[in-house]
């Protein structure tokens, strides 16, 4: 990935946790066929020095056969997004130099992927994964709420994948290449929209200015 030094994000803290709160990706990877991609949540975890991302794709998805176990692949986490207009820039009304752009905060993760078909291990992950997205729910759905044999009879239909990383980057483009008074420009202008995706940009602009 290119990336402008202005935009670069090195803190790995910064990074995990784009991973974590953003957790629905783009699994990217070389097949036999090309270029494959499927779209799914992952799970982040922390063996000793190692980091792991763990999910599950459907038996049914043929990724399983076209990509062998041990292949690099590249994960995408995307975070917040959104249209930058030029309206949102105080110098424009003195030179009229500005042109539209996207401000985006984006991580890269690479490693090499593993196919798992144990059923004890697919029910672990999906328990830690059910869990780690049912905590803020007032009353949290737990597997063990489904009827006894229910969740074991569709194990045998699910795939777990299990991605050991070797590279992690990230892109936080974020205004920084704009004076202080046209940042403050994009967070009051995103502010006013009172849209989620532009307000979510405007606060991550602003604590990146600080």
């Amino acid at each position: 990935m290119y990336i402008p030094n202005k935009f670069r994000q090195e803190n790995i803290e910064q990074l995990l946790g784009v991973v974590e709160q953003y957790p629905f990706a783009t699994l990217t990877a070389q097949s036999e066929d090309g270029i494959e991609a499927v779209h799914l949540p992952l799970m982040l975890e922390q063996v000793d020095d190692k980091l792991l991302l763990k999910g599950h794709i459907a038996k049914a998805n043929p990724l399983w056969k076209k990509v062998h176990s041990g292949s690099n692949v590249l994960v995408i986490f995307h975070g917040p997004n959104c249209y930058i207009s030029p309206n949102h820039y105080p110098t424009k009304l003195e030179n009229g130099r500005a042109v539209p752009t996207w401000n985006y905060v984006v991580v890269h993760a690479k490693g090499a992927i593993s196919f798992i078909k144990d059923v004890d291990w697919i029910y672990s992950m999906i328990d830690q994964l059910t869990a780690q997205h049912e905590v803020n729910s007032p009353y949290p759905w737990s597997i063990s709420d489904a009827p006894d044999g229910f969740i074991e009879k569709m194990l045998p239909a699910i795939v777990g994948i299990e991605i050991k990383l070797r590279a992690i980057e990230g892109q936080w483009k974020l205004s920084q290449n704009q004076p202080e008074v046209n940042q403050q420009g994009v967070v009051n202008g995103l502010s006013a929209l009172n849209e989620p995706s532009a307000l979510e940009v405007a606060s991550w602009v602003r604590a990146q200015g600080k």
